[in-house]
């Protein structure tokens, strides 16, 4: 658990589910997409689950309520022994944003990974999402490798 004055980030809990969706709801809004029922509630399974190789959550809480959230999981890399980390999904709820929201969900990963002893974190986001690049900026590094997806038929 991670405290940065009158913000709290801390691990999902099974009582959070009404908030999670909430704020998952308005991550994948940004997108622009959506996923099934099935979806939400295996996801939120999954966040849950003791297995270290499951994906991870946390909830950035300020004056009890939920204003963030990140999800991350552990993966084998091939260059190294250690697990790397994957960070898929960072959300802060938009009335939130330019408080250090962010960066505190981020920076608790980076200790997750530490804690793990895989130091190694990354993440991807869409290049017109300016307002979020400009904290990646500041606390992560910038690679040149361009994402390419299956082309499905």
């Amino acid at each position: 658990m991670s405290d940065r004055a009158d913000l709290t980030v801390r691990p999902i809990e099974a009582g959070d589910e009404a908030q999670w969706r909430r704020l998952w709801t308005g991550y994948l809004d940004f997108y622009e997409t959506s996923v099934s029922e099935e979806v939400y509630r295996t996801s939120f399974a999954r966040l849950l689950s003791p297995d270290p190789q499951e994906f991870h959550g946390r909830l950035a809480i300020r004056d009890g309520r939920a204003v963030g959230l990140v999800h991350y999981v552990f993966h084998r890399h091939m260059w190294r022994v250690e697990n790397t980390c994957y960070l898929q999904d960072l959300y802060a709820d938009p009335d939130a944003r330019g408080m250090g929201v962010g960066r505190a969900l981020i920076e608790t990963v980076y200790e997750a990974a530490d804690a793990a002893g895989g130091p190694s974190v990354y993440w991807l986001t869409q290049d017109f999402n300016a307002t979020a690049r400009q904290l990646y900026d500041r606390i992560g590094t910038l690679t040149p490798f361009i994402r390419y997806n299956r082309r499905l038929s």
